[in-house]
């Protein structure tokens, strides 16, 4: 896929946990972790809200495209 979260870096920088940031937007670990590696296809714009309210960012700042070769 072209387009890469980084959601683990923004967390890293915040330093802020799974588990934290999770009870804080109010999602289940196991489907923020599967966000946060990437194993997901999409993504619900409330969930991108809640994690950039959070982290105070902006969704360009998780989310990447990367060009095909």
């Amino acid at each position: 896929m072209a387009i890469i979260l980084r959601l683990d870096r923004m967390m890293a920088d915040r330093k802020i946990s799974l588990n934290d940031l999770a009870e804080k937007i109010g999602i289940a670990n196991v489907n923020l972790s599967k966000i946060k590696t990437g194993k997901v296809s999409a993504i619900r714009f409330s969930t991108l809200d809640a994690i950039c309210d959070v982290l105070d960012c902006q969704p360009g700042d998780i989310l990447e495209h990367k060009r095909k070769e």
